[in-house]
């Protein structure tokens, strides 16, 4: 059974049409961001994702509405690729260097959503991308995918290197907690992940 999906969704503030494949395929981000598109596509490369986006937003506004709304798509994405959650590994982690930066991530796919964020930014803007999105972003991935989802930064100097590295260990933990696990069964006590 294929583990992918496509969701389009369409508001007065954003047009935003997403494919993802948790088995991989081609990477092709375009949200209308430099920084953003940068990104998107470590995340997808790193977690092993094939990802088509196409992300219409009102930048003449700012970048909230195209970075919230995409992380609300690509959640929902992975929601229905994941399907009944059986048969994958559920818990992922991972720690990455980038440069002075350190990022962390654990997840949880288990349907239940939850964000701890913890970093400081000391650059207020990445090119057009307003780094307290960030956190907006993730928080709309965790929601509507069902991730519990801690990401933490404890040091860096260059908000570039700092998100970009809480990007990849997202990726890496992404990609261990999707994964197919040996037996095909429910990793719950409960015999399954609904609430």
């Amino acid at each position: 059974m294929e583990r992918a999906a496509t969701v389009v969704r369409q508001t007065k503030e954003t047009n935003i049409e997403l494919t993802l494949g948790l088995d991989g395929g081609e990477v092709v981000v375009d949200t209308g961001v430099g920084f953003f598109d940068h990104m998107l596509t470590a995340l997808a490369v790193h977690g092993g994702f094939g990802l088509q986006l196409k992300a219409e937003g009102d930048w003449n506004v700012d970048c909230h509405h195209t970075v919230e709304d995409t992380g609300i798509v690509l959640g929902r994405a992975f929601k229905q690729a994941l399907g009944d959650r059986s048969g994958i590994v559920r818990y992922g982690h991972a720690m990455i260097p980038m440069d002075e930066a350190l990022g962390f991530c654990a997840v949880d796919v288990s349907g239940r959503p939850y964000l701890v964020f913890d970093a400081a930014f000391p650059q207020e803007r990445v090119g057009d991308f307003d780094t307290c999105m960030t956190e907006e972003f993730f928080r709309a991935l965790s929601d509507n995918a069902g991730f519990t989802l801690h990401l933490r930064c404890p040091y860096g100097k260059n908000s570039h290197h700092m998100i970009e590295a809480l990007f990849k260990a997202c990726a890496h933990a992404l990609c261990d907690a999707t994964a197919e696990n040996s037996t095909g069964a429910v990793l719950s006590t409960k015999g399954t992940f609904s609430r």
